[in-house]
Order: C-alpha cells, then sequence, then structure tokens
C-alpha cells in the first residue's frame, strides 16, 4: 500500500510501515508542511491513503467535499501504541481502505467511513 505520513503521526510510524514493506512518502518536515488542503491534495495526487492524528481532515472531507485516496485518523498516542493500532486498521480495513475509506480509531472503536456508492461498514472494536 502507499502512504502519506503527516507530521503529526510521526517518523516512526513511517519507519514501521516502511520495514512492513509499504511505499511511504513523509513525514515532511516542518518547513516543507503545506498545511491540510495541500497535504490532502499531494496524498491524492500520489494515490496514497494519507495517515494522521489531525482530526481537520474530516472536516475537509465531509464539510468541504475534499476528494482523498483514503485517510487514516489516529489517536494522539505514544509511537509505540499508534504503531500496533495503524497495524490493526491495515489487518482489518485494507480492502476499505484502498477504496477510498476514511478510518477514524477513537479508543478500542474504529470507524470506517466509505466514500458514496460503497455498502455501509459498521463501527467496530479493534478486535474484529
Amino acid at each position: 500500500m502507499r502512504f502519506l505520513v503527516d507530521r503529526c503521526a510521526g517518523s516512526r510510524l513511517a519507519d514501521a510501515l516502511r520495514d512492513d514493506g509499504h511505499d511511504v512518502r513523509g513525514p515532511l518536515a516542518a518547513a516543507e508542511d503545506p498545511g491540510d488542503e495541500d497535504l490532502l491534495r499531494l496524498a491524492t495526487a500520489e494515490s496514497r491513503i494519507l495517515v494522521t492524528i489531525d482530526t481537520d481532515f474530516g472536516e475537509l472531507v465531509f464539510r468541504h467535499g475534499s476528494v482523498h485516496s483514503g485517510i487514516i485518523r489516529l489517536p494522539d498516542l505514544p509511537a509505540v501504541p499508534r504503531i500496533a493500532t495503524l497495524r490493526t486498521v491495515l489487518a482489518y480495513h485494507a480492502d476499505a481502505l484502498l477504496a477510498g475509506a476514511l478510518v477514524t480509531v477513537r479508543g478500542a472503536r474504529i470507524r470506517v467511513s466509505l466514500p458514496p456508492g460503497q455498502p455501509p461498514n459498521p463501527v467496530r472494536d479493534g478486535n474484529t
């Protein structure tokens, strides 16, 4: 899978994705941070799933209709549990992400919001 890791999600998470065999860009250096809208456009232009802890991307997608290639919103956790959480998301929701889903993790709950035209996916806990 192809990912763009927001700098707020951390370089350790990006390294873990690379170690798992994924194509990863980022996190961008602070001087290169283009802002949320441009970051989302960059991820989309490169067909990358955006990984972030920033909640603003939900507003961009749902209120402003921004196009994306999939987004994972993780909680603000230390690096090791954040990496484990991301691996759980990928284990259970890779197909939805490749279809352009927005996946939001809150505690042990994972919410998958599919693009229009896709069948709904219920809120799940991290064990499903």
